[in-house]
Formats: C-alpha cells, sequence, structure tokens
C-alpha cells in the first residue's frame, strides 16, 4: 500500500504534467454541464412560476360553444348556476386579443370588476396600489412591460387608441405598468374595468366571454360537471387540471431540446473516450508501467487516476454550475429563453425565479461522471493489468 504523502505528491504531479490535456477536457465538460443545467433549470423555474399562477385559477371555467366555436357567454347563466349547491366564487370573465394588425401583434385584454369581492381578493397586491377614484376619474388600464415596451416602440407613451367594432376610436390612458417580475404571465397583458373591455370587442351589456367559479369540496367534482352539462346544451367546461395539462403538453414539446442536448453529451463523452483511450495506449502506458515496476499496485494505480479523474469532474461541475446560474438568473438567459417562451407576439424580457432543485443536480453530475470514469479507468485498468515490462514497450 502506497504511503498517502508518497501518494499525494505523485497525484500533484500527474495533474500539473497534465494540465494542458485537462484544461481541454475541463473545458469541454464545462460547455456540456451548463448547458443542461441551464435547460433544466430554465424549465424548472418556468414551471414553478406557472403553477404558482395556476393555483390560483378557478376550478371550472364555462363558456358558450356554438357550431362548434366558442362564442360569448349570457350573463344570465350566472343566476342559474348559482342554484347549483356546493358552487362558491361565482365570476363573470371578459378576455380576448385584441390585434394591433399594422405590426402584426396583439395584446391580451383581461375585463375586471375592481369593485367585485372575488377580484379585490385575487387582485390584492395590485389594488393596494391603486387609487380607484384616480383610476376611474377617465379610461384607464393597467398593462404588462411587454406592452410598455411596445406602445412606446410606435410613439404611444401614456394613452392608446383602441378602435372598436363600429369603427370608432376609444383613447385609454396608462394608468400603471406591471412589475418586470411578472413578464412570464402579464407581459403581453392589459387590465381595465370590464365595460370598456365589453365596449373594445363589441360585446353587449348581458354578455361577457365566460364564467369562473369553484368548487366547495372537491370531491364532488365531477357531480358539479354533470350538473352543468344537464343544465346547459351548448357548454364547455374546462377545468383547472386540463389548463394545468395544456402548459405541461406545451413545454413537452419544447423537450425535444432535451434530446438534441442528450446526443451532443453522448457524441461528446464518446470523443472523451476516445480521448482518454488514445492517451492510454501511447503516453500514460509507458507511465503506468514504470509505477508498476516500482511497486504500486494495480489497486494504487487505480486510485491514482481515479482521484486525478475526480478533481476534473468537481472542478468541471462546480463552474458549469456557477456559469448556468448566472446565464440563467442574473443575465436572464438570452437566446434559449426564446427558445421555450417564444417572440413571435411582443418580445417577453423575463426575470426568473431562482430554483434549485438539487435532484436535478444529482442527475446531471452523474450523467456526467459515471461515464468520464469509466472512460479513464477501464482504459487504465487494463494497461494496468499487464506485465510492467510489457507496458513500458
Amino acid at each position: 500500500m502506497i504511503k498517502n504523502s508518497t501518494f499525494l505528491h505523485f497525484l500533484t504531479i500527474l495533474i500539473f504534467k497534465e494540465r494542458v490535456r485537462h484544461i481541454g477536457v475541463v473545458a469541454i465538460s464545462i460547455v456540456i454541464i451548463s448547458l443542461l443545467t441551464s435547460v433544466l433549470s430554465l424549465s424548472s423555474s418556468i414551471e414553478r412560476t406557472l403553477q404558482s399562477a395556476l393555483d390560483r385559477q378557478p376550478d371550472f371555467i364555462i363558456s358558450r360553444v356554438q357550431r362548434g366555436v366558442t362564442v360569448n357567454t349570457p350573463i344570465d347563466w350566472i343566476d342559474k348556476i348559482s342554484q347549483i349547491d356546493g358552487i362558491s366564487d361565482i365570476n363573470p370573465r371578459v378576455y380576448g386579443r385584441y390585434e394591433f394588425e399594422p405590426k402584426g401583434k396583439s395584446f391580451l385584454i383581461i375585463g375586471v370588476d375592481f369593485f367585485d369581492e372575488i377580484n379585490k381578493r385575487d387582485l390584492k397586491e395590485l389594488l393596494d396600489e391603486v387609487n380607484l377614484k384616480e383610476f376611474f376619474s377617465k379610461d384607464s388600464m393597467i398593462i404588462g412591460d411587454g406592452v410598455r415596451e411596445f406602445m412606446s416602440e410606435h410613439f404611444y407613451d401614456n394613452s392608446f387608441s383602441f378602435k372598436t367594432p363600429n369603427g370608432k376610436f376609444r383613447d385609454v390612458r396608462v394608468y400603471k405598468t406591471l412589475p418586470k417580475e411578472t413578464n412570464l404571465i402579464s407581459n403581453d397583458m392589459i387590465i381595465m374595468p370590464i365595460e370598456l373591455a365589453q365596449e373594445i370587442f363589441g360585446m353587449g351589456e348581458g354578455e361577457i366571454s365566460d364564467i369562473s367559479f369553484n368548487v366547495i369540496n372537491n370531491s364532488e367534482w365531477d357531480t358539479i360537471l354533470t350538473k352543468i352539462y344537464l343544465l346547459f346544451y351548448d357548454v364547455r367546461v374546462t377545468t383547472r387540471d386540463e389548463i394545468s395539462k395544456g402548459y405541461s403538453s406545451l413545454y413537452n414539446y419544447k423537450g425535444g431540446l432535451f434530446l438534441i442536448l442528450y446526443i451532443i453529451t453522448i457524441i461528446t463523452f464518446m470523443l472523451i473516450l476516445y480521448q482518454r483511450y488514445s492517451m492510454v495506449l501511447s503516453s500514460e502506458r509507458r507511465d503506468i508501467g514504470v509505477l508498476r515496476a516500482i511497486g504500486w499496485s494495480i489497486k494504487d494505480v487505480l486510485r491514482l487516476k481515479f482521484y486525478e479523474t475526480l478533481i476534473i469532474i468537481f472542478i468541471s461541475f462546480i463552474l458549469g454550475v456557477v456559469i448556468s446560474y448566472i446565464y440563467v438568473f442574473i443575465f436572464d438567459a438570452p437566446i434559449l429563453s426564446q427558445i421555450f417562451l417564444g417572440d413571435e407576439n411582443i418580445k417577453n424580457m423575463v426575470s426568473f425565479r431562482p430554483v434549485v432543485e438539487f435532484g436535478t443536480l444529482s442527475s446531471i453530475f452523474l450523467l456526467y461522471t459515471i461515464p468520464l470514469l469509466a472512460s479513464v479507468l477501464i482504459p487504465v485498468w487494463r494497461v494496468a493489468v499487464t506485465s510492467p515490462k510489457e507496458a513500458m514497450l
């Protein structure tokens, strides 16, 4: 058994002797680890933010469907729904896309009854900063950060003129901009009084987009669903679970990127394997033969290469994770964020919520460590088991 002092001395010499090769391996590994970690961290941050928003969504949303097309929902449906036992928080909703035709962009307009108790609860933080008397002194709206940037680029600084279906224009002032921290949800969003939204979309006073409500007892979801379908024949019911699955499917579609990254990872590790195998057959073969000739056992040689490779692994992994964290959560993942979020509509400058999942980091570490250790130790073992004289030839 080699003494620890001698072992550490040889380990230090070996690392500095092969530093050029180690730098190459570390550089490739950092790219792999940082890219994989960035994708997984970005995905986790988006998922966490969306899930937080979905937790505040109503249990059920119903809308009217005619000839397979969603149409405006009569507001008197609320009275019929309220007669069903076990239902709470019934709320009319007005929303839709307003097309900005010259540039092919659109805004998501959401009409809100600012005096409704349910909306006051859901928008509590926002309404605490809104002086309702000043807000309703003239037609006003609260806009997302992306909408603000888009309007400024097109010389709409303090107000915007909406064209209604009857050909008239309605000038609405910008009262407040939503914080950038909410850009993932609110980037292209405009919040305004429900009556103003109805006018911009050409709705009658008795029409709304849909109706949302909660169910007091979750075990009664199926029963409530059946009663809704018995009450209306031309209705579409969407549950919160269906919305959640829809978002999951959307980002699973982006999972093709993970496949590409996985292929890149495997190819890179194959190159590292070939590189390490070639080095063992040439320059390192004689070094291993010398160590065996002066009394090192096969176990000592493998231990030396194991710790050498483990040092490279830890350096690469730590640097890769740190670079990934800075790229995603400090610089907001330029380029990569557009792959996930898209920029077909209004450009979204999202600030991602920091998320560190140790399970994910552990998986990346194992995915990186096991192939790299195998690519080093297997060829070393094949040389170490030969006689020292043969290894030095």
